[in-house]
């Protein structure tokens, strides 16, 4: 084998060995072992190479009853960073998420305007500035992942139209990078999503998968069809808030002839709670401790019209499992069986028949896994060429 084909073959192993620990950590060397078919000498050398780069750390296993020597456990260090974006239009929304997938610091800041790409990044610069000398002063901050709700044109990151924010051919990518000096991803936010739950929540470890967000811009989708997700030829895939549902009661249509994210709104959940604004868990609060009959009534309106779109989506795609996350899993919980009962009756019967219905395991956690996983998949395609594109621990954000 040749110098080059051999440096290759190793970043292939430590690109492998740096994503298992990453998705499925802790693991001993003997794991790491049986998943990748390497000899131990090998995985030896391999964990010692991603720990001297700082990626992983090695710990002793925990006390068990076992014949033998035990296999230290492999982690992946929690100080390696991607800062993760989520611009809505009440809040922007900035978290550190650590490659052990623990997110140490977050800030959620209030907006009374529509935020600009600008605006988001001078935003995420300055919270990146005080992270770095503050609790993330000793994190090596590799990437930055941004998820926004609108379309995002796969092939560059341009965010074509965000209509919520105002955004318009938007290359905030650019900004961000410019503003931070961090190599910059953005998507979608709930094709984002549903990547974080497929990996690490409801959907963990099923192929086919519907997934539905309700946010404070509307409803957004992400789709994973045989285990793969699903972009679209421009990245436009999942637009599940722009189908118009059929609405079987006039009564029921309060939107004339406007689309599902029009009729299935947080906003008009906001507004018969009686709350300005709020979190995913103030106004899930807010419902779930409300007596008033006129909160009972949207909910459940809401919820004949949800079924309808999923039963579509059913017929369309027959996933194994629909993953809701935002307000949509807050109105699917007030009676799931209810509503898996409304969506088999609207969709085929052998489409719907072993469906399951799941809110997102990963909760307000979501947007910022699934932005950060979009931000390290440079680091786990391949580590050495990745860490010497970023830059190095201790240096402040770019002015």
């Amino acid at each position: 084998m040749s110098d080059t084909s051999a440096t290759g073959v190793r970043q292939t192993n430590l690109a492998r060995i740096l994503r298992l620990a990453h998705l499925g950590g802790p693991l001993s060397r003997a794991a790491l072992t049986e998943s990748t078919g390497l000899n131990r000498s090998t995985i030896a050398d391999l964990v010692a190479e991603l720990a001297g780069l700082g990626l992983v750390s090695e710990r002793a296993p925990d006390p068990v009853r076992r014949v033998g020597r035990p296999s230290p456990v492999v982690t992946a260090d929690p100080r390696v960073v991607a800062i993760a974006v989520n611009p809505e239009v009440d809040a922007l929304t900035i978290g550190a998420v650590g490659l052990d997938r623990g997110i140490p610091e977050r800030a959620r800041i209030e907006l009374d305007h529509l935020i600009t790409p600008a605006e988001t990044a001078a935003r995420v610069a300055d919270q990146l500035a005080a992270w770095h000398d503050g609790p993330l002063a000793d994190a090596r901050i590799v990437a930055a992942g941004i998820a926004v709700p609108g379309l995002v044109r796969a092939s560059d990151g341009l965010v074509r139209t965000a209509p919520h924010l105002g955004w318009t051919d938007a290359a905030v990518r650019d900004l961000v990078h410019a503003a931070t000096g961090l190599p910059t991803v953005v998507g979608n936010d709930a094709s984002m999503a549903v990547l974080a739950e497929h990996l690490f929540g409801a959907a963990r470890g099923i192929d086919d998968v519907v997934y539905l967000n309700g946010g404070a811009s509307g409803i957004g989708g992400g789709l994973v069809v045989h285990g793969m997700p699903v972009a679209g030829a421009g990245g436009y895939a999942g637009e599940f808030g722009q189908n118009r549902p059929g609405i079987r009661s006039a009564e029921d249509r309060q939107a004339g002839d406007g689309v599902l994210e029009d009729e299935v709104s947080r906003a008009r959940l906001l507004e018969v709670v009686g709350l300005a604004s709020a979190d995913e868990q103030t106004l899930a609060a807010g419902i779930s401790a409300s007596t008033s009959p006129r909160v009972a009534a949207e909910v459940a309106r809401q919820r004949r019209i949800l079924a309808t779109a999923l039963a579509n989506a059913v017929n369309v795609l027959n996933p194994s499992v629909v993953v809701l996350g935002g307000f949509l899993a807050t109105i699917a919980e007030d009676d799931m069986p209810g509503l898996l009962d409304a969506v088999r009756a609207q969709a085929m019967p052998a489409s719907s028949e072993d469906l399951e219905i799941r809110v997102a395991l990963l909760a307000e956690d979501r947007l910022l896994i699934g932005a950060a996983e979009a931000a390290f998949a440079a680091l786990l395609r391949d580590p050495l060429t990745a860490l010497a594109a970023t830059p190095p621990p201790h240096v402040a954000a770019a002015g």
